[in-house]
């Protein structure tokens, strides 16, 4: 038969040391009352001689609260989702939290569940990335449900938009795409389509009216403009720009993907298609993910700070907004937005931290050459 091991408790601890229960529990705990060199290297010995590790799941009984952060992603395969988790993991982890991800479905109500989830879990914070949909019922359960979360002391953020009455960082979708659309109008580009994302998400949507609004200024009215929808995904852009080839009408000089993963997929039909870009036709996308280093020929796109976008969420669930001097979505790599939140009794509003897009032009929609 295997050996029984018996957990070892802080009592234990205490009496190896030969301490209270209330000291070994301020070393540990590592309280605001300090302990003695003494007395703290007697109980950090026993530790050590015992193999204790607290239990995290007991203090958050004990306090109300644990050092968990929840974090619910669309999509965590996706570039986009994972860069701004691995800004805001950098951050929380070097403040000693747990930081525990989901990857949900772009609902609400998936959202929902796991706000749920994270408020019996007595989470710290939950931090919300993606985009709302046109869902409103879903939406207000959600909001719903993070003003409970909020009630019990938890702190709630969202990266996108500004619809769950939480501190936001607001990627400027809608300004990006329009920016966008105005440089590849400047370089002679005349006929669009957009490969526009899953109908009814706000994201796809804004970068969609974004994008006409930027053609309109150049002449080109939005209906001219040939949009086909589909998944935010390499092989929806794949089936998307399929569609879009189908069709017995000449192909259009540039195509816009909502998503830089969608213009992977869609480069990738092309080349099956025996089409060279951009010599048959040109491509951009948005969000200038760190795998389009690989991409060729190099994608045109709208650059966001994913990473410091991570950053600036968990500066916000730990009461940190960013400096006055430093413009949203500026905060160097590696640093922590600083500043003071009022306390909870202040009822603050919300804040929005706007997060601009820089327009980053390439090789895949350079001009075609003049006939000959």
């Amino acid at each position: 038969m295997g050996q029984v091991r018996i957990r070892v408790t802080l009592q234990d601890v205490a009496d190896r040391a030969g301490v209270s229960l209330t000291t070994a529990s301020r070393v540990v705990n590592e309280g605001s009352r300090r302990v003695g060199p003494s007395l703290a290297e007697r109980v950090n010995r026993a530790v050590a001689e015992l193999g204790y590790t607290a239990n995290l799941q007991a203090r958050a009984v004990a306090t109300g609260q644990s050092t968990m952060v929840g974090v619910v992603v669309h999509d965590i395969a996706d570039p986009y989702f994972s860069s701004i988790a691995a800004g805001l993991i950098e951050v929380a982890e070097a403040r000693g939290l747990l930081v525990c991800i989901s990857s949900t479905a772009a609902a609400e109500a998936a959202e929902r569940e796991y706000v749920a989830l994270m408020r019996a879990q007595r989470a710290q914070a939950v931090i919300l990335i993606g985009s709302r949909s046109d869902d409103v019922a879903g939406r207000d359960a959600l909001r719903a449900e993070i003003a409970a979360f909020t009630r019990g002391g938890g702190r709630a953020v969202a990266v996108g938009q500004d619809l769950l009455g939480v501190d936001t960082v607001l990627p400027e979708n809608a300004a990006g795409a329009e920016a966008l659309a105005r440089a590849l109008a400047a370089l002679g580009h005349r006929r669009f389509a957009v490969l526009a994302g899953p109908r009814g998400l706000l994201t796809a949507r804004d970068r969609l009216d974004g994008f006409r609004a930027g053609l309109a200024g150049w002449g080109v009215p939005p209906g001219a403009v040939r949009v086909v929808h589909g998944a935010f995904t390499r092989d929806g852009g794949y089936e998307a720009m399929s569609a879009l080839m189908s069709v017995r009408e000449p192909l259009p000089d540039c195509v816009f993907a909502v998503t830089d993963v969608m213009a992977m997929g869609a480069l990738a039909r092309l080349r099956a298609g025996g089409l060279a870009v951009p010599a048959d036709i040109a491509l951009a996308g948005f969000d200038d993910i760190g795998t389009l280093r690989d991409v060729y020929p190099p994608l045109t796109t709208v650059r966001l700070p994913l990473k410091r976008m991570g950053e600036t969420a968990a500066g916000l669930i730990l009461a940190e907004t960013p400096t006055a001097t430093a413009p949203p979505g500026t905060v160097p790599a590696g640093t922590v937005p600083t500043g003071t939140v009022p306390e909870p009794d202040h009822a603050p509003e919300p804040r929005v931290i706007p997060v601009p897009g820089e327009v980053i032009l390439r090789e895949s929609t350079l001009p075609h050459p003049p006939a000959i």
